[in-house]
């Protein structure tokens, strides 16, 4: 199979992982581990206080939500210059990656 048409069809696998559960999830309620460990100790022992309060509390969800993104495209930033870091790396040191 010709590299082109592979990657067309990996992005029409993503296209599709990504659209199918939206499209089959309509109603759902999408919520974080955060809320669901808070309602299964209020369950457990209705009189539990937290120990610990954050430092600062976001004024919204969509701000949590864009700090959390912020944190994801950090991190992902930095596993591919590392990635990238070690692959030009082993091209200087004559060690051509193998290509398929």
């Amino acid at each position: 199979m010709k590299t082109s048409n592979r990657n067309i069809l990996l992005i029409l696998i993503l296209v599709a992982m990504l659209s199918v559960p939206l499209l089959v999830l309509k109603d759902a309620e999408f919520g974080g581990a955060d809320g669901q460990a808070e309602d299964a100790i209020s369950e457990i022992n209705p009189d539990y206080e937290p120990w610990f309060s954050p430092f600062i509390e976001p004024a919204s969800g969509e701000i949590e939500s864009l700090l959390f993104s912020l944190q994801a495209a950090v991190g992902a930033g930095i596993i591919g210059y590392f990635l990238g870091f070690v692959k030009g790396k082993r091209n200087v040191l004559g060690n051509p990656v193998v290509k398929n």
